[in-house]
């Protein structure tokens, strides 16, 4: 199992908790991405709002990629996995910068690209703001101008979305970028399967998760696509006691009054298109973290962390808070 975890680039990840102890600053981010290589973790996706989605829009939220750029230069083994929402980046220009920054991180960038769904955040910024299939649509299109700029010397194209002619991008990248893509849409999972490198899921239970691999697997074999990697999010509690485990627990899930984010996860509910309901509980916690169960002490957790590679997983993408801390005994008590 590798061990990711996402940036907490909006000061943390619990939406009934406003002051979690990390303030979404660069230096907060910088001094945990430097410990993490140190504690061994492979992996930091840093998800792209300009809005912040968990403590309210009002709240600061850093900026995806200026600090990917930044980590690139101050870090030596992490990968650095950066969200990109097609319709926020021209994919000429975007192949560019992103090519620049791999080079600068030593080969170390990857890509999660999201079909953006914050209709309300794209109104504010002037952007255009697809339905959901055209969102894929976009989505195919980009990755295809992305690719092109990074693999050929000059790269022309003609498309609904983009054109180029006779593009350049040098330096391509030290290496190709490894693509992480996620969606429970059958359009989602098409463009998954056809073009993209590793397939990133929300939590839930391992035997809902494997189903998902398996048919994933299933889809890129009939491509004829190299195997895919499959990541998974998840929140993770761990103590010496399943009582503190729970008592933890308890405090992250307990809703008093609607937070000041709620707006936008109500909206994110009405554009995707999920296959199973979202229960109102789960809006403590993103990304369904908490279906996974990664609450308990070592040995438990280490026993489910068993069941998901079983299952075929191979990535786990880890909420915790306070994010330091939190990594500090998740890396001591689990993954040592």
């Amino acid at each position: 199992m590798r061990y990711g975890y996402w940036m907490p680039v909006f000061g943390g990840w619990l939406r009934n908790v406003p002051d979690e102890g990390m303030a979404a600053s660069w230096d907060y981010v910088k001094a945990l991405t430097q410990r993490s290589e140190q504690l061994g973790y492979d992996l930091s996706l840093i998800a792209e709002l300009n809005l912040n989605d968990i403590k309210g829009v009002e709240q600061p939220a850093l900026d995806a990629w200026s600090t990917a750029a930044a980590l690139a230069a101050v870090t030596e083994s992490i990968e650095l996995m950066v969200a990109v929402r097609p319709n926020f980046h021209h994919p000429a220009l975007f192949a560019k910068a992103a090519a620049n920054i791999d080079r600068i991180s030593g080969g170390r960038l990857a890509l999660n690209v999201v079909s953006s769904w914050w209709a309300d955040e794209a109104k504010q910024y002037g952007l255009q703001f697809d339905q959901h299939d055209d969102r894929y649509a976009r989505t195919e299109e980009w990755l295809k101008v992305v690719d092109g700029l990074w693999t050929e010397d000059r790269f022309t194209f003609h498309g609904q979305f983009y054109s180029t002619e006779d593009a350049i991008c040098s330096p391509k990248p030290a290496k190709r970028p490894t693509v992480y893509a996620g969606g429970e849409s059958e359009k989602a999972k098409t463009m998954i399967a056809t073009q993209c490198d590793a397939y990133v899921m929300h939590g839930d239970a391992a035997d809902a998760i494997a189903p998902k691999i398996a048919d994933m697997a299933a889809r890129r074999e009939a491509t004829g696509g190299a195997p895919m990697q499959y990541g998974m999010a998840a929140y993770a509690i761990v103590r010496d006691s399943e009582v503190e485990a729970k008592r933890e627990l308890e405090r992250i899930t307990t809703v008093d009054k609607l937070p000041a984010g709620y707006a936008n996860f109500d909206q994110w509910l009405s554009g995707t298109q999920l296959e199973r309901e979202l229960k109102i509980q789960e809006y403590s916690v993103s990304n369904r973290g908490l279906r996974p169960n990664l609450v308990g002490t070592p040995e438990q957790l280490k026993e489910r962390i068993e069941e998901y590679e079983a299952a075929g997983l191979d990535l786990l993408l880890l909420q915790m808070s306070p994010q330091a801390e939190e990594m500090e005994r998740f890396a001591a008590q689990v993954m040592n």
